[in-house]
């Protein structure tokens, strides 16, 4: 599924490879494939290991290329970590923009996308690397930027689209995006420990439910 980075105006097969719009040589098929090998095993690793323990050593035997390989594609395991949040963010607001499109009206669709990235957010890899470890790893400043890039840029343009037809009043769409997103990101947190995570589940989508009901129209 071609999807495009809002940071950087890249195209990116979602599982796949950078698209150039042209046809790649085969140095530039093999590059991007290592490239793509070093990704995989840096999410693996910072998934079971968690970024502390993980090693650029162990992540580059794992992706099958040297050392030296590592450090043409990353200037160090910080920069992989970075581009491991991008990639899993961009798969993440395709998977949300997907599950949406399946309804027709636009508040379903909000509701439909929230429920899609609260199953994304309990995703072990996506749990881990972007919700617990993230914000930590590269900053508050950088950890916004990249979400607001991707997963976060649907449910605004949703909302934002509800309050042009008159569905939603509200004036700051952005505070009121941010203030679901936290949410949606808390729950994400909580779920993993609770004694009951399906009846934890259906309660916190009954406050965000009731939060955005309190500003619908009609």
């Amino acid at each position: 599924m071609l999807y495009v980075d809002r940071l950087t105006g890249v195209k990116w097969y979602v599982g796949g490879m950078q698209e150039t719009g042209r046809e790649r040589t085969r140095r530039e098929e093999y590059t991007e494939a290592t490239r793509q090998a070093l990704l995989a095993a840096g999410q693996n690793a910072f998934a079971s290991e968690g970024y502390q323990a993980a090693g650029i050593e162990a992540i580059s035997r794992a992706a099958r290329v040297t050392r030296g390989a590592f450090y043409h594609h990353f200037e160090d395991k910080k920069a992989l970590f970075d581009a491991a949040v991008v990639a899993l963010q961009i798969e993440a607001a395709a998977k949300i923009e997907a599950r949406a499109k399946t309804q027709r009206k636009v508040w379903d669709r909000l509701t439909e996308g929230i429920e899609a990235y609260l199953d994304v957010c309990l995703e072990p890899a996506y749990a881990r690397i972007v919700i617990q470890e993230a914000p930590a790893v590269l900053g508050n400043a950088r950890y916004r930027e990249i979400e607001e890039a991707h997963p976060m840029a649907l449910l605004t343009a949703t909302l934002a689209a509800l309050k042009r037809q008159g569905e939603l009043d509200f004036e700051d769409i952005e505070l009121l995006s941010r203030m679901v997103d936290a949410m949606i990101c808390e729950m994400a947190l909580l779920l993993p420990g609770a004694e009951n995570p399906k009846r934890l589940r259906a309660r916190g989508q009954k406050i965000i439910g009731n939060l955005l009901g309190t500003f619908r129209t009609g």
